[in-house]
């Protein structure tokens, strides 16, 4: 979505985009636009979810635990530029337009949400993690921080931090530990 591109002297906000200027910009009518989404925020989710999708690979051909490294490691890199600040926006939309919260659930989050979830039951297939937890509040003990720094710019987003968020969140749930 260029109209958003940051690198573009007459960038928009998310806030500030419109179906108007979606549709000037592609050189269509609202009407057409609307025919494939019901919303600007249904657009740009799409948009940035072709793209945060292609670059954010799970493999299936490693053990699940490398596999969530890597997928950490590679949104953290894709989140420390543009499209972090993308996702901050529309996470930002989400908190005041009830419509784009359910947009970004249906479009995005509901999906990387199950696949953060298959991971982690790969992981206990392979004995990697207990299987007395729930898969999705490992999940979200293992991704929700990168959304945290994100949003408070409180951490690096960096390959390293994700290891240490990784290591710490396992060594927690490995059933060595005590609380």
């Amino acid at each position: 979505m260029t109209l958003l591109d940051e690198r573009r002297p007459d960038a928009l906000t998310v806030q500030k985009l419109s179906i108007e200027r979606i549709a000037r910009e592609a050189g269509v009518s609202k009407t057409t636009i609307y025919r494939w989404w019901p919303s600007k925020a249904a657009v740009v989710i799409d948009t940035f979810l072709d793209n945060h999708i292609a670059r954010t690979p799970v493999r299936e051909d490693i053990p699940a635990i490398e596999a969530i490294q890597e997928h950490l490691t590679s949104i953290a890199e894709v989140y420390a530029g543009y499209e972090g600040r993308l996702i901050s926006q529309l996470i930002a939309e989400c908190q005041y337009d009830p419509a784009t919260m359910a947009e970004y659930k249906k479009r995005f989050y509901g999906h990387r949400l199950q696949t953060a979830i298959d991971l982690i039951e790969r992981a206990m297939a392979e004995n990697s993690i207990r299987s007395d937890v729930s898969p999705r509040l490992v999940a979200e003990l293992i991704y929700a921080p990168i959304y945290y720094r994100l949003l408070f710019a409180d951490g690096p987003l960096t390959p390293e931090a994700m290891k240490e968020i990784l290591r710490t969140v396992l060594e927690g749930i490995s059933g060595s530990g005590r609380p």
